[in-house]
């Protein structure tokens, strides 16, 4: 699908939201050595105001005369486009000649290449490596963000570790009791106003504010490690690490048939230090499932330790449970009642034909504010976003 392709539409049905791909066509073309700013971002964005969103014509023509500043450049955006942008239910990729444009940035991998005599790194791996190649290594980045982690190889597990760790998580902002100086607040500072008009004589000539301070909303993880959560146990142990690395406020607890608090194992240096003390920690890995006597646990043992002031807690579990239904349904209200907001991550939501017919799950999901997929790296970020428009 070329450049010259007449009256073809522009496939924004394919590719979702169309912000995000901006973005993501941008960072590709930055991979390929082109010089892409923030500012080209923004005048791509207010483009698309005034141009035809279904002529893929005008769309590529725009992008075109946004993003490229050098002649060499033409061949390689056109195909970076037409791959990009192709429509997802068409398998087919017509040829193109990509050309050798010149690169902006050096892979890490080639510090690691030997050194010729005059002290330069060895450059004719990257020169012979086709740039159709570099482009469809992006292609398949976008399908691992899409697939299932029960389904991945070791290999691609550590791809999405690495991704992972790209990742940004920043929850709500909350507002706390304790009040700071500000230029506009809702109540008056009767200190600063004092010590702001002595120079007056005592006449409060001169006002001074305060407001609310806000504080990130902390967050409480309790993730399953039973056995029937084991094909997806390594890469969560993954998730939690990296969003406990992010973020300080963060509790992580894990059950199987009882509860075991990991935070502190979390805080070591590696991730393989951290894994390994966390399964040292606990007893029961790949046991049964009682989340009903694990919530219990939670509420009497750890609530008023953990909970209060604006909390949101998540729950990762495909909610297989061996125990009574109605003793989880009880520990749920117990916890959504004193908990801001509670999310139920379950990672058999993200089958199409996944129905919610278990007894653990009927009993809990009345008292749970949010049902959301854990199965892959799309429905990662569709996490962060909700943590980030939580009210």
């Amino acid at each position: 699908m070329g450049s010259d392709t007449a009256n073809t539409q522009y496939p924004i049905s394919s590719f979702g939201h169309l912000l995000p791909n901006i973005v993501r066509f941008a960072r590709l073309l930055r991979d390929l050595g082109m010089d892409v700013t923030s500012t080209q971002i923004f005048d791509f964005v207010a483009a698309l105001d005034v141009i035809d969103l279904r002529r893929r014509e005008d769309v590529q023509e725009s992008a075109r005369a946004i993003f490229v500043s050098r002649r060499e450049q033409l061949a390689l955006f056109d195909a970076a486009f037409a791959l990009f942008w192709r429509d997802r239910s068409s398998a087919h990729m017509p040829p193109a000649n990509l050309g050798d444009p010149p690169r902006r940035r050096q892979r890490a991998q080639e510090q690691d290449r030997p050194m010729a005599r005059t002290g330069a790194p060895d450059r004719r791996r990257q020169d012979d490596e086709p740039i159709l190649d570099r482009v469809l290594s992006y292609s398949d980045i976008e399908l691992l963000r899409h697939k299932d982690f029960a389904r991945m190889n070791d290999d691609e597990l550590d791809q999405v570790w690495q991704l992972m760790q790209t990742f940004s998580w920043r929850p709500s902002l909350r507002w706390t009791r304790r009040r700071q100086p500000a230029r506009h607040g809702d109540q008056l500072d009767p200190r600063r106003m004092l010590r702001a008009n002595l120079r007056y004589g005592g006449e409060s000539l001169r006002l001074a504010y305060r407001r609310r301070k806000q504080k990130q909303r902390r967050l409480v993880v309790l993730c399953d490690i039973s056995g029937s959560m084991e094909r997806y146990t390594r890469v969560l142990l993954q998730f939690l690490y990296a969003l406990r690395q992010r973020l300080k406020q963060v509790d992580v607890f894990v059950f199987s048939t009882h509860l075991t608090r990991i935070t502190r194992h979390l805080q070591r240096r590696t991730i393989d230090e951290a894994v390994g003390q966390a399964v040292r920690a606990v007893d029961d890995w790949a046991g049964g499932t009682r989340i009903g006597a694990a919530l219990h646990t939670f509420n009497f043992d750890w609530g008023r330790r953990v909970l209060g002031q604006g909390v949101v807690v998540l729950i990762i579990s495909d909610g297989w449970d061996r125990g009574d239904p109605a003793w989880l349904g009880a520990e749920m209200e117990r916890l959504h009642l004193s908990c801001h907001r509670l999310i139920w991550l379950n990672p058999l939501l993200g089958a199409p034909d996944y129905q919610p017919l278990t007894g653990g799950i009927q009993a809990a999901l009345p008292h749970v504010d949010d049902f959301l997929p854990v199965h892959n790296l799309v429905s990662l970020e569709q996490l962060a976003h909700v943590l980030e428009t939580l009210n």
